[in-house]
């Protein structure tokens, strides 16, 4: 598909300065764009390549003041970083919108329910009852147990396993080899030393506009719902266990976990491979750094923390620079105690 720069400003309310025909039909970085490409600049530290790269038509931010001449035709917009990730939305919308109908082998049980404008890819198990929404995509090798029901214009990408009765929302995006409703990790001990599984019966909730990335997995709830909420960003290789909330636009970066019955907030931001033991409470806004292990509730709005156990972001700044300069004060300290032992023994010898 080929776009022009007038097209483009229009889609993203900018301001053109330029030629507005002049035309797209790919995208580049701005350091090694071609003719025909379409970059945006949003990082100062890569304006120099503003003048020499090749690209036809570049994304800028309004408060840029340009030091010498542009070739190509530019768009100004309040953020170019998000003007060009909304750009790229509807790239992407345009691409898939282009999928429909039903590709074989596939198997789709008599009793589901499929929209309009709905596309199931090949290799694809659609259960029992189950429900696809509007402009949804399955794509290849997805399978859906019995009364999984999937909202409008979700997409649902190769390789997803969703257990039966789990429930995802509307305009949700799961990524490849994702499996959502899993067995929660429950098993009571005997009184000969084995375990005896809990039977976990209840389902996943996936809210509207969430998005989850490759191979994460999410349990089902022993009873009741594992929820996450509308907005939430899960990244790759996240676990997310049995009957855990995840608030509104809370994010999660890769590699971290969250165990049984803990609830997130809102927009709570988990850096990559931290963790949160489980029956925990965090609160809204909080933020924990990663590779953090959380062992204690976080009651307070807007707490940061960091380490294991994970504790006040700034006083665990504070005590690593002090960590930092033991050697130096250790030396100190005996050469106090040398200057000490010298003065009793001085004191000593004159009495």
């Amino acid at each position: 598909m080929q776009f022009t720069g007038a097209q483009i400003a229009m889609m993203i309310n900018g301001r053109l300065e330029g030629d507005g025909n002049a035309a797209v039909a790919s995208f580049g970085k701005i350091e090694e764009a071609r003719s025909g490409q379409l970059s945006f600049l949003a990082n100062p530290k890569y304006e120099e390549f503003l003048y020499l790269t090749n690209a036809s038509v570049i994304i800028i931010n309004d408060s840029l003041e340009l030091k010498q001449p542009v070739n190509a035709t530019l768009i100004r917009v309040p953020d170019a970083y998000s003007a060009f990730a909304t750009l790229l939305s509807k790239y992407q919308e345009l691409m898939t919108q282009q999928l429909a109908g039903i590709q074989q082998p596939s198997y789709i049980a008599d009793t589901a329910s499929l929209g309009e404008h709905v596309f199931v890819g090949a290799f694809s198990y659609i259960g029992d009852h189950a429900v696809i929404g509007n402009g949804s995509k399955i794509m290849q090798g997805v399978v859906l147990g019995n009364n999984v029901q999937i909202g409008q214009n979700c997409m649902i990408h190769a390789g997803v396993k969703i257990y039966h009765d789990c429930v995802i929302g509307n305009n949700v995006t799961i990524h490849a080899g994702t499996v959502i409703g899993s067995d929660g990790f429950g098993f009571a001990p005997q009184a000969d030393g084995t375990f005896k599984k809990v039977p976990q019966i209840g389902n996943v909730v996936v809210e509207d506009f969430v998005e989850i990335g490759a191979n994460a997995t999410i349990d089902r709830a022993t009873m009741g719902s594992t929820l996450i909420k509308s907005g939430a960003k899960l990244d790759n290789l996240i676990q997310i266990a049995h009957n855990v909330e995840v608030g509104e636009n809370t994010v999660i970066a890769a590699q971290s976990g969250v165990s049984g019955s803990t609830k997130l907030g809102k927009n709570v931001m988990m850096g990559g491979q931290s963790g949160i033991a489980g029956h925990l409470t965090i609160a809204d806004n909080c933020k924990i750094n990663g590779q953090s292990g959380v062992t204690k509730s976080l009651k307070e709005p807007n707490s940061s923390v960091t380490g294991t156990p994970a504790f006040d972001y700034s006083n665990a700044l504070r005590s690593q620079a002090i960590a930092r300069s033991l050697p130096e004060m250790e030396k100190r300290i005996k050469e106090l105690e040398k200057m000490v032992r010298q003065l009793v023994e001085e004191r000593v010898n004159a009495s």
